[in-house]
């Protein structure tokens, strides 16, 4: 495991513990609000604060939504650290969760006529990660979960995006952060053309994805 990729692991999965002992303390401050101020349950107001575009990202739902977002940085971020350089993947990952956390803030503050929830997680910058994998190497095989079978990386990850677009028009799944997911893969390809990524694409077969 790379180093950015561990210590972004490492502090995800301690703000998370902290999280469960904070009872609502860290939601109310560091998860991501729509615009403007909101009572809530139990009493106090919450909103937007500048700082939440990166702290919600070290916030999670539950022991499932982490476990999936460290899985997938575990598994695609390394490869792209080691090709990208550690600065490199941090302003990556960053962009990624910067811009992930502007879209939802626009989603969220549009729709508040349905309810004020807080955004939380890493998926952003994950979804950003996936992104870069994909386009660094993108007939890396990858082997779905389900079902079993094996499919380029261009292919999944084009496919994940089609998912999210489609189901955050459709508003399907709710609770989930389409948009969000979408914002993420726009950051990071923001980055990616910046840095000219294609100056760091390995030749064909010398780097395979996991």
């Amino acid at each position: 495991m790379t180093s950015i990729v561990r210590q972004l692991i490492f502090a995800n999965v301690a703000v998370f513990f902290l999280q469960e002992f904070s009872r609502d303390g860290l939601m109310r401050h560091f998860a991501l609000w729509p615009w403007g101020k909101h009572y809530v349950a139990g009493g106090g107001f919450v909103g937007f604060e500048p700082w939440q575009l990166v702290s919600y990202s070290f916030l999670h739902g539950g022991v499932a939504h982490i476990a999936f977002n460290m899985y997938g940085l575990y598994v695609f971020g390394g490869m792209v650290e080691r090709v990208l350089g550690a600065r490199r993947f941090v302003w990556l990952y960053f962009a990624s969760v910067l811009t992930a956390g502007l879209v939802q803030l626009f989603v969220v503050s549009s729709m508040r006529e349905q309810g004020i929830a807080p955004t939380v997680g890493a998926s952003g910058g994950v979804f950003g990660v996936m992104l870069a994998f994909a386009m660094l190497f993108p007939h890396s095989r990858l082997m779905l979960l389900f079902p079993p079978i094996p499919l380029k990386a261009w292919v999944l990850v084009a496919g994940y995006a089609a998912i999210e677009l489609t189901s955050g028009v459709m508003s399907s799944n709710t609770g989930v952060a389409h948009f969000a997911h979408l914002g993420g893969m726009l950051g990071a390809a923001l980055v990616m053309f910046a840095i000219g990524w294609r100056k760091s694409v390995q030749p064909p077969g010398t780097l395979r994805g996991p």
